[in-house]
């Protein structure tokens, strides 16, 4: 893990084993990252990654495994991006604000290969943490690209006061505990063109903060959000993510496979910070 922390913000490792990923994110002291308080899928490929704060689903699938087409093998749980290794990593400090980026080659399960091109920069003056992604198809065949940014904290530090905030949400947000009484799963668009904007909290944990998480909705269009609390799990996952929550086929059926032929890129973004 690579430390990664400057005057103002969280305290982060990003995990050059794995994508380039959050591990822990330390605000005041308080490891927000769900650890073990998160359930185990029987993946040994992502069960590292799913410990930390954030980790990212892609870039050939985003959701539960499904059968590739012929029927010859399945499209892992979240996708092929985790366990891959950094590379290239250079850490630097650019106008004041801490800088690291990295390369992340990948093997997809097709067969087929992609590049993650990932830059984490943390705001001097705001303490605010960006992401900017760019994935390009390396390999010699089309392939559907998706992607999800799986953000995870623990819920044993929020109480009956913490709230979901946000323009997306039926009547502007409603408490974290939504769902069943053990858990609860909802996506919805998140607005068309600009960054959309969620807010959650007060943290008392945290003195009170809330977590402010922003991202690109030209395309991450939508905003999952699930939370799991039967036990030992307690954990609220935030979730920009490109695609609705429909099966491979059915979002194929309708047109909405966004097509990456060799040699192209798209682009991504996120930010965080705690206000």
């Amino acid at each position: 893990m690579i430390a990664f922390q400057g005057p103002k913000g969280p305290q982060l490792l990003l995990d050059e084993g794995s994508v380039f990923d959050i591990g822990a994110c330390v605000v005041d002291g308080i490891d927000l990252a769900p650890g073990r308080a998160i359930p185990d899928d029987g993946d040994p490929r992502i069960d590292h990654s799913l410990e930390g704060f954030l980790f990212t689903c892609g870039p050939d699938h985003i959701r539960h495994p499904q059968p590739m087409p012929g029927g010859e093998g399945l499209f892992p749980l979240h996708g092929s991006f985790s366990s891959h290794p950094a590379e290239a990593v250079q850490v630097s400090t650019e106008n004041g604000d801490l800088v690291a980026r990295a390369t992340v080659p990948v093997e997809l399960a097709d067969g087929g290969r992609a590049r993650l091109d990932r830059t984490w920069r943390l705001k001097a003056d705001s303490g605010e943490v960006q992401l900017s992604d760019v994935v390009t198809n390396t390999g010699g065949a089309p392939f559907p690209v998706f992607l999800m940014y799986h953000m995870n904290l623990g819920a044993k530090h929020f109480n009956d006061g913490v709230r979901l905030e946000g323009a997306m949400l039926d009547d502007g947000g409603f408490p974290w505990t939504f769902g069943e009484k053990d858990g609860g799963i909802f996506c919805v668009p998140a607005g068309k063109g600009g960054w959309a904007e969620l807010r959650l909290g007060p943290i008392a944990a945290i003195g009170g903060k809330r977590l402010k998480v922003r991202f690109r909705t030209d395309t991450l269009p939508y905003l999952q959000v699930w939370r799991n609390q039967k036990a030992p799990t307690h954990v609220l996952g935030i979730e920009p993510v490109s695609h609705r929550w429909e099966s491979r086929d059915a979002l194929e059926a309708r047109g909405e496979f966004v097509m990456l032929a060799p040699g192209e890129s798209r682009e991504y973004g996120l930010a965080f910070s705690f206000v």
